[in-house]
């Protein structure tokens, strides 16, 4: 797993050093697969705070950790004007709205950046602890997701 991490991370910087290089349609598939990183992990996390898998406070500590590295990742890059899902209809649901209200995008991803780092600091609490912190972190996934994200493709 820390491997495939690396190796995503290592491709995402590579596609932002050489922006110039880059089609519309790659920078799309950075994009997507950072956030396909980040629900990754969310999604062993759920599993365990949902009692679906036994919950292993090394395992939660590890996943949050990924988490953490993907979410410090310097993802401006990755929201070049012209990659919205008008734009590219069928390769991402990004909205336009997201290149209209930069501000108020880069504000939810801050929510979501403080609600990362608090369940980053209880992941290997147990389960209760790490139920509500995820709770907080998804609220804020869905928040975003609301505004900015189409449903479909």
């Amino acid at each position: 797993m820390r491997k495939l991490l690396i190796t995503a991370l290592v491709a995402m910087t590579a596609t932002s050093a050489f922006a110039a290089d880059t089609t519309k349609d790659d920078v799309v598939e950075a994009r997507r697969a950072y956030f396909t990183l980040l629900g990754h992990d969310m999604g062993a996390l759920a599993a365990m705070a949902k009692g679906e898998v036994e919950y292993s406070a090394e395992k939660a500590k590890a996943a949050s950790g990924n988490m953490m590295t993907v979410a410090s990742y310097n993802a401006a890059g990755l929201y070049t004007p012209g990659t919205s899902n008008a734009d590219l209809p069928g390769k991402t649901r990004a909205l336009p709205v997201i290149w209209e209200d930069m501000a108020g995008y880069q504000a939810k991803g801050k929510e979501f950046y403080q609600a990362l780092v608090a369940l980053n600091d209880v992941a290997g609490e147990g389960r209760p602890a790490l139920g509500k912190a995820l709770g907080k972190l998804g609220g804020t996934c869905k928040g975003c997701h609301k505004e900015f994200r189409a449903k479909d493709f």
